[in-house]
Parts: C-alpha cells; sequence; structure tokens
C-alpha cells in the first residue's frame, strides 16, 4: 500500500473557507432604496439554494453549512468577498467561466448573475436583514454528501483501499487493477461519476475544517482493459471535479470481462491515519444502444515547450491542432498545475478567428464544461484549435508553493500540464450537415446569421 509522510499545506481550505479571503475588488453598491428590500428569506436564500447548498449544508464537503439564517449571517462579508472574485480562483461557487466573451450556454451552470452578486453585497453592507420567514424557499432535501449527484449507478467498481498516513508525504504511482466480473456483456456508458470514501467522518475527533482534510486523492488517471480488446481511456478523476456526462448520441464502450486500472494517482495527507479508496460509479444507455456520433480521440496540448519563469506573473503558453474530421465539441476543461490562473480556446477557420471560451482556473477546484444543446460547437475538417495558457508563478499566487522555483513538463503539481481534457466527437460529412441543419432550426437562423462555434451554420447547401 502507499505509505505517505510531508508537511502538508492545506490549500484546498484556502481555496475554500470564505473567511480565509483578503478584500477583493467588489460589485458596486445598489441603490439605497432598493438595498432596504434585500433581505434573506426573500433574496438571499434562492441564491443559496441554487449555487451553494449542494456543497455548503450538514455533512457536505464544503467548511460550513449556508442552509439557515443562523448558520450564513456570520458569513455574510466573507460571501460578498468570494462571490465578487467572479471568474479567478477563490471564486463562490466555483466556476469560473468569463462571461464577457465566448459562447455563455453550458449545461448545470451554478454562477451568479451580477444582479445576484449585487444582492449578496447589498444584504451584508445593510446589516444581513432576515426578512420574514414566509419568504423562505422550501429547504432542500439532500442525501448523506457522499451520495452520487447523478443518481444511483448502473454499475459501481471500486479501487484497492489505501492507507495514507498522518504525516505522510505526497505519494504518485499506480494501484492495482480490479477485475469487473460482474459486468457480462458490452455496455455503452452514459455517465460516469467518481467519490472517494474513506473513514474520516467515523475515526472521530478530527476537525474536518477543509476539502483537504475531508480527501486524500488529488487525482487519478483510469482506463479499462479487456482481452484481445486493447484500453479505453476515461475522463480524469480531480478533486472538485463534476461528473461527466457524455453527449446523448454518444458514449463510451465499456467491455465485459474489462478491469479497471487507475494510474498516476496523486495522494497526500490530511493530518489524520485516513483509509480511503475511489468508487467509480457507471451509468449505461439501454441494452442495444448504437451511439450516432464516435468519440474523437485526440486533445488539444503542449508538454514540450513548458516553460514556466520564476516570479513572473502573466506568462502565456501555446499550442494549435487542426481538426482532421468534421467535429462537435461537448465539453471544454482546462488542465494546468499550480501556476495555471487561466485558459482560452479559440478556432480558426479560414479568416475567421473565434473565442469559444475562456475560463480561470483553480489546480484545487477543477471543473469541466458542458456546452449547452445546440450551442456545442460544430467545426469543420481543417479548423484549427488554438489553447492560450495563462501562468502566475508570484507570491500573488497562494497555489504556488514556493515562486522561485522554474517549472517545465512533469505530472507532479510543482510540475506543469497544459491541456484542453475536453470530450469532442468526430461526423461524417453527412452528420455534419444534418447537425448544422438542427441548429439553424432550433435557433433560427436565417442565411446570413452568425452563431460563435458553427462557422459553417449562415450557409445553407444546395
Amino acid at each position: 500500500m502507499p505509505h505517505l509522510t510531508i508537511e502538508w499545506k492545506s490549500v484546498f481550505g484556502i481555496a475554500l473557507a470564505f473567511s480565509a479571503v483578503a478584500a477583493l475588488s467588489l460589485p458596486a453598491p445598489v441603490a439605497a432604496q432598493e438595498s432596504d428590500q434585500v433581505t434573506f428569506s426573500k433574496d438571499i436564500a434562492p441564491i443559496l439554494q441554487r449555487s451553494c447548498q449542494q456543497c455548503h449544508r450538514p455533512s457536505g464537503v464544503a467548511p460550513m453549512p449556508l442552509v439557515t439564517y443562523e448558520d450564513v449571517q456570520p458569513h455574510a462579508m466573507a460571501m460578498m468577498r468570494r462571490t465578487g472574485i467572479r471568474d479567478r480562483q477563490g471564486t463562490m461557487p466555483p466556476w469560473y467561466v468569463e462571461k464577457d466573451i465566448g459562447i455563455q450556454q453550458y449545461k448545470d451552470d451554478p454562477s451568479l448573475s451580477d444582479e445576484e452578486v449585487a444582492a449578496i453585497a447589498t444584504w451584508a453592507r445593510n446589516g444581513t436583514p432576515e426578512g420574514d420567514r414566509a419568504d423562505l424557499p422550501t429547504p432542500l432535501v439532500f442525501e448523506d454528501a457522499l451520495g452520487w449527484r447523478l443518481g444511483e449507478p448502473d454499475l459501481v467498481v471500486s479501487t484497492q483501499e489505501v492507507l495514507v498516513e498522518a504525516d505522510a508525504p505526497d505519494w504518485w504511482g499506480d494501484l492495482e487493477g480490479t477485475p469487473i466480473p460482474e459486468l457480462t456483456e458490452d455496455r455503452y456508458v452514459a455517465s460516469v461519476e467518481i467519490r472517494e470514501i474513506n473513514d474520516v467522518r467515523e475515526s472521530g475527533g478530527r476537525d474536518r475544517a477543509t476539502v483537504g482534510g475531508l480527501f486524500v486523492f488529488h487525482h487519478m488517471l483510469f482506463s479499462t482493459r479487456a482481452p484481445g480488446a486493447g484500453s479505453t481511456t476515461w475522463p480524469v478523476h480531480e478533486v472538485g471535479r463534476n461528473p461527466d456526462i457524455f453527449d446523448v448520441d454518444s458514449g463510451q464502450l465499456l467491455r465485459a470481462g474489462s478491469v479497471l486500472v487507475p494510474s498516476s494517482i496523486h495522494m497526500h495527507s490530511n493530518g489524520s491515519d485516513t483509509r480511503a479508496h475511489l468508487e467509480v460509479g457507471f451509468k449505461f444507455h439501454p441494452v442495444g444502444y448504437e451511439p450516432k456520433y464516435r468519440q474523437a480521440g485526440y486533445i488539444v496540448a503542449n508538454g514540450s515547450d513548458i516553460d514556466i519563469k520564476p516570479e513572473e506573473g502573466n506568462q502565456e503558453l501555446h499550442a494549435y491542432t487542426v481538426l482532421q474530421q468534421n467535429t462537435k465539441i461537448v465539453t471544454f476543461e482546462p488542465h494546468l498545475h499550480a501556476p495555471g490562473n487561466r485558459m482560452c480556446l479559440e478556432a480558426i477557420w479560414g479568416f475567421n478567428v473565434e473565442t469559444l471560451a475562456c475560463t480561470g482556473y483553480d489546480h484545487n477546484w477543477v471543473r469541466g464544461y458542458a456546452f449547452a444543446d445546440n450551442y456545442q460547437p460544430l467545426l469543420p475538417a481543417g479548423t484549427i484549435l488554438h489553447i492560450t495558457g495563462y501562468m502566475d508563478n508570484t507570491a500573488a499566487n497562494r497555489n504556488i508553493p514556493d515562486p522561485r522555483n522554474w517549472q517545465g513538463a512533469g505530472n507532479r503539481s510543482v510540475a506543469n500540464m497544459f491541456i484542453d481534457l475536453g470530450m469532442k466527437l468526430r461526423l461524417s460529412d453527412e452528420q455534419f450537415v444534418e447537425a448544422m441543419a438542427e441548429r439553424r432550426e432550433a435557433l433560427g437562423l436565417g442565411i446570413n446569421d452568425h452563431v460563435v462555434g458553427c462557422p459553417l451554420c449562415m450557409v445553407i447547401p444546395n
């Protein structure tokens, strides 16, 4: 079993604890006559229900519950600061899409509107009035914090259990594979979700003040291997990462007789001896399902020219790839390491250059961004995908252990990666023309109407 000791600094706690954040730029106050009308019961509680309580609730993964007025009121000023950050590391909720560029339609977007951010600021600055409890929305009912966010899976596969000792150093490596004997026929997977199961809660006496105190797995790559069928790579597990839902017209094949192979795992200590393992939950498409589109097996990345200079901010990395097939982009998923604070995705077609998305990045709360239906980029073969990464290797970046260190490419958090891990589908010419026609009808596009992410949608073929 992996055996771990290091003095571990809880960057997770820094990332999540409202009270630890320094003052940042704040939204402008609203008019005084409006501010008097902002109350917890009527205005703030609905925001918290939609965007915060999934994590901030009793037994949730966040450091404090934000359910009742008594829970929330002491953290009002910190909430104002954290929601005011918007699209950079440290923002709450942890959703980093920049709202002034690129596609703005995403699935499961918990981010706050400008009006909601202003309402929280107004409420905090005006003495946190509770208001009439009759205005409160109906309380949400949650299952246990470790319940499956996508509902009970059809198949659950567990990794090997490990003991991570209280003072152990960070550990990188592979774990033993897990056979899946209960899978007796090939099945297409509709979604995959990973959760960590450990004995932190049962151990007693552990002050679980941070996400880093609750979990010991930071990330895991994994694949499945079946006899005579090669290896299938699945989405990466990372702390804070949302479940992966494949496009309704696609799926990933899990073959009978497969073995789940965990690799490139990063574990860290949390201050207590902790036994832990990961559970991988698969939900299947119906028996007999055949995908309309096939997964595109390429990513956009640069692992050879990573040169992160010490004590320098706003450093750029670039990577390009030429699409060899018509492509539908399902998700955008920036993957950097500690110095990373932003990534943009750009499509170049002929003389057209379009920014599809720009997002902030926080290495301790990694997100994937699923484009909404009818807004997923539809790009013809020959399009150049370009990603730009922005790196901050200075003391201003709280994720950096020592900004005096140079960073090159590598798997450890003190080295770097520069990748868009987003899911993509390949389309035949016929499927591509059909998809564009469906897009034009769904959005009511005319011949010369332009929509970001579909450079040929304005051209109607004969």
